[in-house]
């Protein structure tokens, strides 16, 4: 059975349009439909400082992979990409996460849904919002415009590049 799953992507490395969207088509395949992208937001690093602003979105797909299944092909589009981590949080090509997958909570040591850290990052959050803004959080039981207005403090940008499913 299908889930609607969302995945955050964020580039600060190089050509970072160009990462965001070839990242996009590459997620696409079998059993995923990449159904919408948001619209693309600039945001300044959160964990690590001094390294170059981020472009991020999210995307909402339709899949019929199983949680480890679809982060594995996460991290086959990050590998594709180029990505090294030589810096924990550190500058990258692509970083994609699943943010939601239906209303799934996992809790492994290599993967916990919903992600940890999305209710406290603006990046994350404000294309999220674009998308599915009533969406509840399965743990925190708000919704994604109510985690949004809790970190508004932070700089999210939105910028004229887009990305079509």
């Amino acid at each position: 059975m299908a889930k609607t799953a969302y995945l955050s992507l964020g580039s600060n490395v190089g050509e970072r349009e160009k990462h965001l969207e070839t990242a996009v088509s590459l997620l696409a395949g079998p059993r995923l439909r990449v159904l919408r992208v948001s619209p693309v937001y600039e945001t300044e690093p959160r964990d690590l400082p001094g390294q170059g602003m981020f472009l991020n979105l999210v995307v909402e797909a339709e899949t019929e992979l199983f949680p480890r299944q679809l982060l594995e092909r996460a991290q086959a589009v990050e590998q594709r990409l180029g990505r090294v981590r030589r810096v924990a949080k550190g500058p990258r090509t692509i970083d994609v996460d699943i943010l939601l997958y239906g209303n799934s909570v996992v809790d492994a040591p290599d993967l916990v849904i919903p992600h940890p850290r999305m209710h406290e990052r603006r990046f994350a959050l404000e294309p999220l919002a674009e998308l599915a803004p009533g969406l509840r959080h399965p743990v925190l039981r708000r919704t994604v415009r109510e985690l949004l207005e809790a970190v508004r403090d932070q700089h999210a940008r939105r910028v004229a590049f887009r990305i079509e499913p």
